[in-house]
Parts: C-alpha cells; structure tokens; sequence
C-alpha cells in the first residue's frame, strides 16, 4: 500500500530537495499531498531569491498540479479548530493531513510538529532525508534515478559540474549523499 504523505513547504521550497522527493512520488513509491496555503508559502518564499524567483516558482507550481492535480487539498478549518501546536501558523498543515487521512507530514521542522502531537491523529513526522534512504533501501532503482536526474539537471542549469554528494549535501540530505555515493 502506498503511503499518503502531506508535503510541507520547507520540503518543497528548495529545488533539488523538492525534486528528488517529488521524483519518489513520480515512480509511485508515495502519494504527495499539499494545500494552497503550502503552496503559496513556498511561492513567498521564493521571493527571497530575486525578482525573478515567485515568478519561477509559480511555473513549477503550475507543473506540479498538471501532474498531481489530485494532491492539493483543501483548508480543513473544521478540523484545525480542535488542534493544537506549538506554532498556531503550523496547524493548518496538520488540518489538512489529517482530514485528508495523510500518514506523515513531510518536514524539516520538528520542533513545531512534536511527534506525540502528530500520534494522537495518527500522523506520522518525517523528514526527507531519513524518509528517501528509506526508499531507497526498498527501491534503490527508483531513487537513484530520480536523483540522478536532478543531478544532470544541475549540471546543465548551473554550468557546473556537480557531484552527486556535494549536490545532496548542500540540498539537505547528507544521510542519502552517503547512500548514493556511487551513483554519478
């Protein structure tokens, strides 16, 4: 069974993070789920790379439906008004992977989404890191590829000639740089 894993913002905002996750859920190994208020985060966040950064985002975004158009999912306010977490900003997320029966939040932000908290509406935290060497241990094939991918597509935009473990360290995931150190 597939797994339905609500993706926050802080995942989805940098790029060889976000493509590397979002290519596990493209060879099926989950199903990614969002809410436009996730969405729009990481379009505002965006902004801090320039002019042109919400602009590259909201093309992304626009890609990111037409091939998941069931993963966003609406606000759940009826639901969020009987949670609680350490940050209120944070609750509608929780809102709405439990009203859409989500298993995990995927997020870099722990200490706003303890663990007990997320247990008591059967909600599971991971962070992407230890979540894709998971995967990649039941389905090495699939994560290699995908990061892989996001490795030649780093080398092409940049001009640079990236290394596999450079690229995922910097993204955030040294845990899968070092699993994936022969992939080139």
């Amino acid at each position: 069974m597939v797994s339905r894993i609500l993706i926050d913002a802080c995942v989805l905002y940098p790029t060889v993070m976000r493509e590397i996750v979002l290519g596990a859920a493209r060879a099926g190994l989950f199903e990614p789920i969002w809410s436009e208020r996730i969405i729009e985060e990481w379009a505002r966040a965006a902004i801090k790379i320039g002019p042109t950064g919400e602009m590259q985002a909201r093309s992304e975004i626009a890609l990111l439906h037409a091939a998941w158009p069931d993963a966003s999912r609406p606000a759940a306010p009826h639901v969020a008004q009987r949670l609680w977490l350490p940050d209120e900003n944070d609750i509608h997320v929780l809102a709405v992977a439990v009203d859409a029966s989500a298993d995990a939040i995927m997020t870099l932000n722990t200490k706003d989404f303890p663990r007990g908290t997320l247990a008591e509406e059967g909600v599971e935290r991971i962070d992407p890191d230890s979540h894709l060497v998971s995967l990649w241990m039941d389905h090495p094939a699939a994560i290699e590829a995908a990061a892989a991918d996001v490795l030649q597509t780093a080398r092409r935009l940049s001009g640079e000639d990236w290394e596999m473990r450079p690229l995922l360290k910097k993204a955030r995931l040294p845990r899968l740089a070092k699993a994936l150190r022969t992939v080139v």
